[in-house]
């Protein structure tokens, strides 16, 4: 655990071409801040929201952490995966038992499905 002003715990998360460094806050209220703005103002879709918080209704842990990301690269898709991805390796990192249950529902594997690239000979 790191010490700055607060503790906190680290995970990086990648989606795509999207990057995020999450900061997981224990002891905290439940508020996730995405590059200084609040989740609410970030994504507008409310899948994007479910997506960001699945990783703590997995754990059970809704409302015991909060979240601060940085997050570049790629579309809001990719971003919000990046993210999930990222605040289950941080929970990891504060309790190994939740490994059994992020692993079964997918979140701690990278996935790795990317863009194809463009050929050439093709019409449209």
């Amino acid at each position: 655990m790191y010490t700055s002003k607060k503790p906190y715990v680290y995970g990086t998360g990648r989606r795509k071409s999207s990057v995020a460094r999450v900061h997981l806050f224990p002891a905290g209220t439940g508020t996730i801040t995405i590059n200084g703005r609040d989740m609410d103002d970030y994504f507008g879709l409310e899948t994007l929201k479910l997506l960001v918080r699945q990783p703590f209704n997995t754990t059970g842990t809704v409302g015991k952490f909060d979240i601060e990301a940085k997050v570049v690269g790629g579309g809001v898709t990719g971003q919000a995966g990046a993210i999930r991805h990222g605040i289950a390796r941080a929970l990891l990192q504060v309790d190994e038992s939740y490994r059994t249950a992020l692993k079964a529902a997918g979140l701690l594997t990278r996935d790795p499905r990317m863009k194809e690239r463009k050929k050439y000979g093709l019409k449209a």
